[in-house]
């Protein structure tokens, strides 16, 4: 966590105070260089994780925090939760290379004031960040047009024991912890999820989720099976 100015509460300062929550250094840096040039935005806060995030945000109490979908820690339907919790009146924009439309709707659902793919131009960031700063209703989307279209081309046929596996995953459950679930060893549950993401072209568990709900192959608000699942081959 690095903190960029003493806390203050919100309305000290005439400039939008920004928070940076991006695991990826060069990035963060990159985008903190962008802001840093406009008299108006000050980024008063970086973190690369959820638990430094969640503390840092809380300190400094920034207007709007600039947030990465897959950050180490928690889900990030729980950060935009406990960002709210932390700082009641700061808000949300989610920066990720992820445009699924399944999530995008997701964190909408869960209130956030913006969502914008990565390829956003400088001046589309900024206008996103202004515009959020003035318009408490007024949501900002910047994603790819077939993001918000689920396609079910192409749709594979997932085992019953992996859709469990993928369920659990869907659940932010470990691999260790899917696997005392289940009643499997680790390696078992990591080779069903190499077989998921081959089936998938997944990229990372986040990604393999959002394309099974997208395409009806599990729905993570059915509750999980019971200890009976575990008496099933694996």
């Amino acid at each position: 966590m690095e903190l960029r100015t003493p806390p203050v509460p919100n309305g000290e300062l005439n400039n939008i105070r920004i928070a940076l929550v991006d695991d990826h250094a060069l990035f963060r840096e990159g985008v903190s260089e962008i802001l840093q040039l406009e008299k108006d935005i000050e980024v008063v806060a970086e973190a690369g994780d959820s638990t430094a995030a969640i503390a840092a945000i809380g300190e400094t109490r920034p207007d709007i925090v600039l947030l990465d979908v897959e950050i180490p820690g928690d889900d990030v339907g729980v950060t935009v939760r406990r960002i709210r919790a932390a700082s009641p009146e700061t808000k949300t924009i989610i920066l990720s290379m992820h445009d699924s439309g399944v999530l995008v709707q997701r964190l909408l659902g869960l209130g956030v004031h913006g969502y914008l793919h990565k390829s956003v131009s400088r001046l589309g960031l900024l206008a996103a960040i202004r515009d959020s700063q003035v318009n408490d209703s007024h949501i900002v989307v910047s994603v790819s047009p077939h993001s918000l279209v689920p396609s079910r081309e192409g749709i594979v046929a997932l085992s019953e024991r992996e859709r469990e596996v993928l369920h659990l995953v869907a659940r932010a459950m470990s691999n260790a912890q899917i696997a005392n679930r289940l009643g499997l060893t680790e390696a078992t549950v990591k080779r069903h999820l190499r077989n998921i993401f081959a089936k998938l072209s997944a990229v990372s568990r986040l990604d393999a989720v959002n394309k099974a709900v997208a395409a009806a192959l599990i729905d993570p608000a059915l509750p999980v099976k019971g200890p009976s699942a575990a008496r099933r081959p694996a």
